[in-house]
């Protein structure tokens, strides 16, 4: 257990970021999820408004430094490269 003052905030902090960040991630990849959904019964539509919804989160979770800026880059292609197979 924590001995100095200092050590016993860092703890507190530590958790409240790592809850925030799990809160963060957790909804990212509801909308990734979600959108993949969409994909797969192919409607176009609803998956273009999901898309960017996901992208959105993704960008917003790189930003707040809890996945790195190249990763979100990166799925975010991959992302777009899933939207423009549909027919």
């Amino acid at each position: 257990m924590a001995n100095h003052k200092s050590a016993v905030k860092r703890i507190r902090q530590t958790e409240r970021r790592r809850e925030r960040n799990r809160h963060i991630r957790n909804g990212m990849r509801t909308v990734v999820k979600h959108f993949r959904e969409a994909v797969e019964a192919e409607n176009r539509d609803d998956a273009a408004a999901k898309f960017a919804v996901a992208e959105r989160t993704i960008r917003k979770a790189a930003s707040k430094g809890v996945i790195p800026q190249r990763r979100a880059d990166r799925s975010i292609s991959r992302l777009a490269q899933r939207l423009g197979s549909i027919a």
